[in-house]
């Protein structure tokens, strides 16, 4: 049988307390409310539009790929490509045009 060289550190208690996310009297840290609940809607709405970005670079690129008649593109493929481009955009209007709606009525309120 095989002996083990095992070597024991001295236990470190306020580092291991501010991994568990306490404070050294045993409270939760408090973290900031965007932590608390998630994604920010601010940045929900960045990695859509990064999203929509991103579908309409594909759909370009394999439209550019296309009219230079590379074989491995289809166009089934890039009229695929094109429709996804152009669902992610026209939704994104929405969400915009529903925004731009809502700040109106609450600039419009009486306080």
């Amino acid at each position: 049988m095989r002996s083990v060289d095992l070597k024991l550190k001295p236990f470190d208690f306020a580092n291991a307390v501010a991994r568990a996310g306490l404070t050294p009297q045993g409270q939760p840290v408090a973290k900031a409310a965007t932590a608390a609940s998630g994604t920010s809607f601010a940045d929900a709405m960045s990695s859509a539009l990064k999203g929509v970005s991103a579908q309409q670079n594909e759909a370009s690129r394999l439209q550019r790929e296309v009219q230079l008649d590379n074989p491995t593109v289809s166009l089934e493929e890039t009229m695929v490509a094109m429709q996804k481009a152009q669902v992610g955009f026209q939704a994104t209007l929405q969400v915009r045009n529903r925004l731009v709606s809502a700040y109106s009525e609450i600039m419009n309120m009486q306080v």
